[in-house]
């Protein structure tokens, strides 16, 4: 049986650099930009990307912003990839009192900090960086701009053939980790209406690239032989580098009475479909458990497609690059999602 020829778009060298082009959208919000901006929490799994395209795009246009990414920094290689790319960088644990009174005010903040995976059973530490820590950077960059990731799972589970949440469906998290969410976006709420601080809220579900994602978790199984769980059944995913140019776009948005913004791809995407087009590309035979659920965490988007146009990368795309990447013997990130969790708790 012939396959069909899928290729990356980029060699495994250059990922970084391709994640992080600038999109036209993104550079248009460059020349708008005014002031500096600090990335905080960019030590994580989008904040390279979103730090590097900020930086791009600025230099694109010719502007002088300061960019600057603020994370504890693990390893002095996390933080060599951010100045390698000429970003300034600042050691800091914001759930610090005494470290976050160190960091100089600034006109635009993006928030990417939190926790998810570990946090089941440890809901002091859930609360401390999705609630408390928020609150304490709200209070003290209460005259900046704020950008703040949130999550699409704050809204309840909707049916599969809904179309999805919009931004003014019901807000019921479940579990833990949502509730969480919920308080981290009640804390930059507050900021707004008691400092009068500028915000957008942005809910993503789920940002997808070659080593990390709900692709490469069904992929990964799908390539290992492994069973299949359908029961999360339905998903929306959009390709990280589309969310990290709608997730700097909508910076314009902020405002005293906080905007909210669903940031996902186009359509409600079948679990096992997406598991038998990886099974044709890898000329396997699916293994699947569980049974799909009528509902599902799902966000529609036509709100930010409305303001930004459309997501550059389709799903077919996204299937073929995270299928390439793979059968090329590349490695991900080891950190598996747990979409299919159904109870919250990561």
């Amino acid at each position: 049986m012939a396959f069909p020829t899928i290729t990356l778009p980029c060699s495994p060298a250059d990922v970084e650099e391709f994640l992080s082009a600038p999109t036209r959208g993104v550079e248009t919000f460059c020349r708008q930009a005014e002031g500096d901006f600090l990335i905080l929490g960019a030590g994580g799994k989008m904040g390279l990307h979103l730090t590097t395209m900020l930086k791009r795009g600025l230099d694109a246009v010719g502007k002088r912003n300061c960019v600057t990414a603020v994370s504890r920094f693990g390893s002095v290689n996390d933080r060599a990839a951010f100045e390698e790319r000429g970003i300034e960088t600042i050691a800091c644990d914001l759930a610090d009192p005494c470290q976050l009174s160190l960091l100089k005010p600034c006109a635009n903040v993006i928030f990417m900090a939190g926790a998810k995976f570990g946090t089941a059973g440890r809901p002091d530490f859930l609360r401390l960086m999705n609630v408390e820590m928020p609150w304490m950077v709200a209070q003290h960059f209460r005259e900046s701009a704020i950008t703040a990731f949130s999550t699409g799972c704050v809204y309840s589970y909707v049916p599969v053939d809904s179309g999805g949440s919009t931004e003014d469906g019901e807000v019921a998290p479940v579990g833990a980790y949502a509730q969480s969410c919920l308080g981290r976006e009640d804390a930059f709420t507050r900021a707004a209406k008691t400092f009068r601080t500028k915000v957008t809220l942005l809910r993503l579900n789920y940002s997808i690239e070659f080593r990390y994602g709900v692709l490469v978790d069904i992929a990964c199984k799908v390539l290992c032989n492994e069973p299949v769980d359908v029961s999360m059944g339905h998903f929306t995913a959009i390709w990280q580098r589309d969310a990290v140019s709608f997730g700097l776009q909508a910076h314009t948005l902020a405002t005293d009475a906080p905007s909210i913004l669903n940031v996902t791809g186009s359509g409600t995407h079948e679990t096992r479909a997406v598991a038998l087009r990886f099974a044709e590309l890898f000329g396997k035979q699916p293994v699947f458990t569980g049974t799909e659920a009528g509902e599902a965490w799902l966000n529609n988007s036509a709100k930010a497609h409305g303001l930004f146009g459309l997501p550059e990368t389709p799903m077919e795309q996204m299937i073929e690059w995270v299928a390439a990447w793979l059968l090329a013997g590349n490695p991900t990130l080891g950190k598996p999602t747990g979409f299919e969790k159904r109870d919250g708790n990561f």
